[in-house]
């Protein structure tokens, strides 16, 4: 697919494969990645945990609208869509380089929405035996609860945090 064709979809769920075809009876890693420091870092200890355990890796890519965009005018709103769609195309060319050097079966979505709400269903439809994601860098997340906090309390699985 051509860039173009990513930044005219950019708010679209898509899901694509790389590397090797998983095993039957492989095990299932979810990561979260939004291309912060810590969602990288997440990323590549998904990939060395999976690579070692012989597991399937789902990585969840949500792109979500920022708090004010219903505020933004029009013009920002073009911006925010350009940039989530420049941001899942690099995403996704460095998750399929490192599925094929590392030979990891990996699933690539991208979703839109509340980022809690979709790792949560998408860890859920993927029946994950792990869950990791990163820590989060915002301060008022320590007293509104940041998404590893939210998705520790919801109990469904395992959840890896990487600082």
């Amino acid at each position: 697919m051509s860039a173009g064709a990513f930044r005219s979809n950019a708010f679209e769920s898509t899901v694509d494969d790389f590397g090797p075809a998983p095993l039957p009876s492989a095990r299932t890693v979810l990561v979260g990645l939004d291309g912060s420091d810590t969602a990288m870092r997440a990323a590549a200890s998904a990939f060395g945990f999976a690579r070692r355990q012989g597991a399937r890796l789902v990585v969840t890519f949500v792109a979500c609208h920022s708090s004010l965009a219903a505020l933004s005018p029009a013009v920002a709103s073009v911006f925010e869509h350009e940039a989530a769609a420049t941001l899942y195309a690099e995403l996704r060319d460095q998750v399929r380089s490192f599925a094929e050097e590392l030979d990891v079966p990996v699933t690539f979505v991208k979703a839109f929405g509340d980022p809690y709400t979709v790792l949560r269903e998408s860890a859920d439809q993927c029946q994950a035996d792990m869950v990791v994601v990163g820590a989060s860098q915002q301060a008022g997340h320590r007293f509104a609860g940041s998404v590893a906090t939210r998705l520790i309390r919801s109990g469904h699985w395992p959840v890896l945090v990487v600082p």
